[in-house]
């Protein structure tokens, strides 16, 4: 198995995008982020801030399709 880290985005230029939407949904669920390394966050904290970002990503898909 390969230990390459894939999670580099396709569109460079998204990053600042991405890193926005990350802060709106680590507000949303709770969870105090900061800009850059966030090693202090448990496993929960991380995950919720993971999760309300598919949720949101799937609402945002599914609004596409009506």
């Amino acid at each position: 198995m390969s230990n390459s880290n894939n999670n580099q985005l396709n569109i460079p230029q998204a990053r600042e995008a991405m890193d926005r939407f990350k802060m709106q949904a680590a507000q949303e669920v709770g969870v105090n982020l900061t800009n850059g390394y966030n090693g202090h966050l448990t496993s929960r904290e991380a995950g919720s801030v993971g999760g309300q970002m598919v949720k949101k990503m799937i609402e945002a898909y599914e609004q596409g399709l009506q």
